[in-house]
């Protein structure tokens, strides 16, 4: 049995509610004094549970599951000149907008002549042209020197810890945003150093390189079809940055990928597609490796969803054309952690 999601709603955090931006609810963040003790003995803020009633705390009330989201093009596809954040911190208990705990994506939606700031306490931004042209520049600091180049549409680049960059539009333009300032939040910390130089690749490269992976006949067994945009100043991971990972993928006209699984969070966004296009995504695996009742998550250009981690996701094309996608995952960091557990059916 398929069940179907519905695009997802922003809500509102509550601000008399602990729960929803620290203090003392379920997310846990605690007060504010910063390690110093003001008041009474240091054992005041012992506690101790039973390992039963402690050893997996990823549920409703202590630390919220991720779930299931989904926004659809009409969130940016006209209005002003607006950061339009794909928020679900009041739902995950995170103490700033977040799409997930580790990530926040965004649209930019620039009219003609706009520029807007891409404001962020992040050591990695990535940036997707999703429409438009226009420029990024960002002032040299102490973190790194002044960067300046023109954008187009399919551009993609990503900017290490440093000045705010600054998008000015010549046309009207949308771009995709996604960055890790809820992991530095968390973590109470500033970048003190940029992990990596600012890099730009270019929207012909990404297709000439999907394109000629796509003639390789090779590729017909592959789980994915898709180029990972990589960075040569990590050589290691064959990650887009230390904390994030980008997958430039199509899915063939009648085709189906297989599932597959893995401990990172995915925030992906649809470039392109017709109607047909769709993914299954559940927790399970039934014995003939196909996914035990599915969630079915219907694309549309220009949208983005949520698959959280260790969820089963298969991507299905029923169309008669290729659709091309763009997740962005927190897979650098899990890379670098040795947990991404990445695991494939059959």
């Amino acid at each position: 049995m398929t069940q179907a999601i519905r695009p997802f709603a922003p809500q509102s955090p509550n601000p008399s509610d602990p729960s929803d931006r620290g203090g003392s609810g379920p997310a846990g963040y605690g007060s504010n004094n910063h390690g110093v003790n003001t008041h009474g003995s240091l054992e005041d803020k012992a506690r101790f549970f039973d390992y039963r009633e402690a050893a997996n705390p990823v549920r409703k009330g202590l630390t919220e599951p991720i779930g299931y989201r989904q926004w659809g093009p009409s969130l940016h596809s006209s209005g002003p000149t607006a950061v339009l954040p794909l928020d679900t911190s009041a739902e995950l208990g995170c103490p700033s907008p977040a799409t997930s705990p580790g990530l926040a994506a965004s649209f930019l939606r620039l009219e003609a002549g706009a520029s807007v700031a891409a404001t962020a306490r992040a050591s990695s931004s990535l940036f997707f042209v999703l429409k438009g042209q226009g420029q990024v520049e960002r002032k040299s600091s102490d973190l790194g020197h002044s960067i300046q180049r023109a954008w187009g549409e399919g551009d993609l680049f990503v900017l290490p810890a440093g000045a705010v960059p600054t998008l000015s539009a010549d046309v009207a333009s949308v771009l995709y945003w996604v960055h890790d300032g809820p992991l530095l939040t968390y973590l109470g910390v500033k970048p003190s150093e940029p992990r990596f130089e600012a890099t730009f690749y270019g929207g012909e490269r990404l297709k000439s390189e999907l394109n000629s992976l796509m003639q390789d006949p090779s590729s017909q067994r592959s789980n994915r079809l898709s180029i990972l945009l990589a960075n040569a100043d990590l050589p290691a991971s064959r990650t887009v940055s230390h904390t994030l990972w980008a997958m430039y993928g199509a899915v063939r006209a009648g085709s189906c990928q297989p599932p597959h699984r893995h401990q990172s969070v995915a925030i992906d966004l649809i470039i392109d597609c017709d109607p047909g296009c769709y993914t299954l995504v559940g927790p399970t695996l039934a014995d003939d490796g196909s996914i035990l009742n599915p969630t079915r998550v219907e694309w549309e250009p220009g949208g983005v969803f949520v698959t959280p981690p260790g969820h089963w996701h298969a991507h299905v094309n029923e169309s008669g054309k290729v659709a091309h996608l763009l997740p962005i995952q927190d897979a650098g960091l899990h890379t670098y952690l040795r947990s991404l557990d990445i695991r494939f059916s059959g």
